[in-house]
């Protein structure tokens, strides 16, 4: 398999973005799940300097993945016969998926900064109160688009692999 993307496949480096991209977005939604519904002051703190690292993960490979389609690589045609609106409606999709993803990062590091999180974790000292820093309100709400996207973009790709059967997922590589 190439590096680069052809005009019917994703490249080796696209593939390898993406689903590396989905464990580390979906483990950081559920560590901030896990976290939003905790109520021991001792699991949050565990969890979160892992959501965090996470988050800058996230947020350094979509930034990659954004550089790499500029300067590097193209994406594979549109696929064939699909109508325009549901063409548009993925370059849509995928255009906000990036967006939120840089907002939600955005916001959490707000958070981190204006609540003295960083210090607290590293001395050991009480977490603070989140939710009484303002940018940790857009943060929740980002994150609930954000998995409405994902299921979404999940359900989409499992509509053209299992009802369309136009074989999408193999040009992610998943499938022949």
């Amino acid at each position: 398999m190439s590096l680069k993307s052809t005009a019917t496949r994703y490249g080796s480096v696209a593939i390898a973005v993406h689903w590396t991209s989905a464990l580390v977005i979906l483990a950081a939604l559920g560590g901030g799940l896990v976290m939003g519904n905790a109520t021991d002051p001792a699991l949050i703190r565990t969890i979160l300097p892992f959501h965090m690292t996470l988050g800058v993960l996230a947020l350094l490979l979509t930034l990659f993945r954004i550089a790499w389609w500029i300067w590097s690589d193209k994406r594979p045609d549109p696929v064939e016969g699909l109508p325009v609106a549901q063409e548009w409606a993925a370059r849509i999709v995928h255009g906000l998926l990036y967006v939120l993803l840089v907002a939600l990062v955005a916001s959490g590091l707000a958070t981190t900064v204006l609540s003295g999180a960083l210090p607290a974790l590293l001395s050991g000292a009480p977490l603070p109160d989140f939710d009484l820093v303002p940018p940790r309100a857009a943060h929740g709400i980002f994150a609930w688009v954000l998995i409405a996207l994902l299921v979404f973009h999940i359900g989409a790709a499992l509509y053209h692999q299992f009802i369309r059967r136009d074989r999408l997922l193999a040009r992610m590589g998943l499938g022949s």
